[in-house]
């Protein structure tokens, strides 16, 4: 029966182990229902309807992903789309919230007439293999900043951007010790270091003042202000085009990014470097968006931290399943749930990090035509905290190193296409809105 359902190979994994990757999952998740509902609300709309349109948006998605892509992601509100959303669409350009949801609605119909028509699936199998495997890399280091960051150890500097934080005291102190044990746990090949490493150190924040308990059990605020709120006169504006052609863009290639990345790492393709229901994983994206957007929240994507999941052993959709029936738990548990501090977390991004850099080892360094556009991927996704930018100028370098190099038959037709998308999409969208982006979002991940 678990087969059917959710692509279970006994030969390949146990429930045992999927269970424990779905708990890892959701917990290593677990910060969108605080953050989520903190950036949204800022342009005006209900804090408490945001919190549980988050969770049954995330729920909902990642049902989907365990029933009909049978893969082991975890879906929710994208970090960085949010932020847009939240933070240029309405706060800088001035629109309101109902029209930013409109153009999260207009985005998830599109990328299911582009899933439909397979050009999603075509435009992954574009990339080359060595930016694949740069992509496994690069989504490392990127989680592994993203964990520092959530822990503080890692910080806003207004000089040089980032610097090391006070790691002998508060949330960053706790990262640490979380670090060392779940390090220890892994090296002594405990299963369920992941989780464990969370809990153990969700229990030492309790003495330090960082794990707080306020009660158990809520009832789930109403999401009836900001359901099914749409601004239609709007619709076909220049404005509503840029802002659903960046949603687009940044949704697309966060989700190749992760799907490819994780599954690579994972073992999961096939002899052709070729992703399992890739297709399916596509359409569960996008029809989450659309929903997402009917409930009252912004894209819906398939999130990088489920890496940490596959990393404990989540092969199939029962993975996603387990992370589907967290979220629906956290809808009435969600004081317990978010007791759950970012310094808790933050140890597994880390170290998941560390597992995906080992596709690097697959990119050819002898060969600079391939080793650059690879170097510049992997670098720009953690320094310009974007998965999609990493893709995006590592797949222009590579078309435009081996054009220059005369290296022709490298390249298909697909290439030249994406990076001449590529190119006029870095001319139309604003570099203040893509700066405003990133300032944004790294303050509010860091206070989860």
């Amino acid at each position: 029966m678990l087969e059917k359902l959710f692509g279970f190979d006994r030969n390949v994994t146990r429930v045992r182990t999927e269970v424990l990757a779905g708990i890892t999952t959701f917990l290593t998740m677990a910060y969108i229902l605080a953050v989520n509902p903190n950036i949204l609300s800022a342009t005006g709309m209900d804090k408490g309807a945001l919190f549980t349109t988050t969770v049954i948006a995330s729920a909902f998605a990642t049902l989907l992903m365990a029933f009909y892509a049978k893969l082991p992601f975890g879906l929710a509100p994208g970090m960085g789309l949010n932020a847009f959303f939240a933070y240029t669409v309405c706060l800088t350009l001035g629109y309101s919230w109902q029209f930013a949801l409109t153009a999260v609605l207009l985005e998830g119909i599109i990328f299911i007439l582009l899933t439909v028509t397979n050009l999603r699936e075509k435009i992954v199998d574009a990339l080359p293999v060595t930016l694949k495997n740069a992509i496994g890399a690069g989504i490392g280091l990127f989680i592994a900043f993203l964990g520092l960051q959530n822990a503080g150890i890692i910080v806003n500097n207004d000089a040089t951007l980032i610097s090391l934080g006070d790691i002998t005291s508060g949330s960053a102190l706790l990262g640490m010790i979380g670090l060392l044990i779940t390090s220890v746990l892994l090296i002594r090949r405990v299963r369920g270091a992941l989780l464990f490493g969370i809990l153990l150190t969700t229990l030492i924040g309790i003495p330090m003042g960082l794990t707080k308990l306020d009660g158990i059990v809520s009832a789930p605020p109403s999401i009836e202000p900001i359901f099914f709120q749409f601004q239609w006169e709007h619709i076909f504006t220049k404005e509503m085009v840029i802002v659903v052609f960046t949603f687009l863009f940044v949704d697309m290639f966060d989700t190749i990014g992760t799907l490819v990345g994780v599954t690579t790492k994972a073992g999961m393709v096939d002899k052709d470097g070729r992703i399992p229901r890739l297709k399916q994983a596509f359409l569960v994206d996008a029809i989450g968006t659309t929903v997402g957007a009917m409930l009252g929240t912004s894209t819906i994507t398939t999130f990088v931290e489920s890496a940490s999941g596959v990393g404990e052993g989540g092969r199939s959709g029962l993975t996603s399943f387990v992370t589907a029936v967290c979220f629906l738990l956290a809808l009435f548990l969600a004081p317990f749930f978010l007791a759950v501090p970012g310094a808790a977390t933050a140890p597994v991004l880390i170290l998941v990090g560390l597992m995906m850099m080992s596709s690097v080892k697959k990119v050819d360094f002898t060969d600079y035509s391939e080793a650059i556009p690879a170097f510049i991927c992997i670098v720009f996704m953690p320094l310009a905290y974007s998965i999609s930018d990493g893709i995006v100028l590592g797949l222009i370098s590579y078309v435009l190193l081996n054009v220059c190099c005369g290296n022709f038959r490298k390249l298909s037709i697909g290439m030249y296409i994406l990076s001449a998308i590529f190119v006029l999409k870095f001319f139309s969208v604003p570099l203040k809105s893509r700066q405003i982006n990133i300032n944004q979002t790294i303050p509010e991940k860091g206070k989860n």
